[in-house]
C-alpha cells in the first residue's frame, strides 16, 4: 500500500480495551512504516486490554496535539467509556474530527465520538448494542464490515480488523 513514512497516527489507549482492535491496526500501520503513538491518560502508564495485552503510553493525552498527529485510531472493548470520561481524550478527538484528519473507530470507539459531539449527519457503523446511541447522537447506523464518510472510518468487530487496518492506510495515502 506504499510506504508511509513521516505519518503519525495515535492509537488511543485505556484499560480494558479489546486486544486484536489495538494491536490488529498498531501493527499493520508499522509494517505500512507509519509512526505509531499509543495516547493515553498518562505518559509510562501500563494499560491492560480485557484479554491480558498490556501496553505503554508514549503520551499522556493532555499533552497531545492533533497538529502533530495525521490521525486517530480508537479501539473498542470497554476503553471508549473510559476514554469519554477524560477531557483530553475527547478534546483530541473532536479537535481531529474538526480538522478532516482521518479518525478511525471500531467495535465501542463511536462512543468517544458521541461524547465529543461528532457523529451528526454522519454514516457509520459500530458494535450493534450502541446503534442507538449513535442514532440518537444524529448518525445515519448502517451494518457494513467498515464504513468511510468523509474523514471517519468505523467498522463493527474484531473480525473486521484486517478491512478497517487497510481503511486507515488508504485515508493516509490521500
Amino acid at each position: 500500500m506504499g510506504d508511509l513514512a513521516g505519518k503519525r497516527v495515535a492509537i488511543l489507549v485505556e484499560d480494558e480495551f479489546e486486544d486484536v482492535e489495538l494491536t490488529g491496526p498498531r501493527d499493520a500501520l508499522r509494517t505500512a512504516g507509519v509512526d505509531v503513538v499509543l495516547i493515553g491518560p498518562t505518559a509510562g502508564g501500563t494499560y491492560r486490554g480485557k484479554h491480558g495485552t498490556a501496553v505503554t503510553v508514549d503520551l499522556g493525552a493532555g499533552r497531545a496535539r492533533i497538529q502533530d498527529l495525521d490521525a486517530i485510531v480508537i479501539p473498542g472493548g470497554y476503553a471508549p467509556d473510559r476514554m469519554r470520561m477524560r477531557h483530553a481524550m475527547v478534546d483530541l478527538t473532536r479537535d481531529a474530527m474538526e480538522a478532516g484528519k482521518p479518525v478511525a473507530a471500531i467495535c465501542h470507539g463511536p462512543q468517544l465520538l458521541i461524547s465529543a459531539n461528532a457523529l451528526k449527519g454522519r454514516t457509520l457503523t459500530c458494535w450493534p448494542s450502541i446503534a442507538i446511541d449513535v442514532k440518537n447522537a444524529g448518525g445515519l447506523y448502517v451494518d457494513r464490515p467498515v464504513v468511510e464518510d468523509e474523514n471517519l472510518i468505523t467498522s463493527r468487530k474484531q473480525d473486521d480488523v484486517p478491512a478497517f487496518s487497510d481503511a486507515i492506510i488508504r485515508a493516509l495515502t490521500r
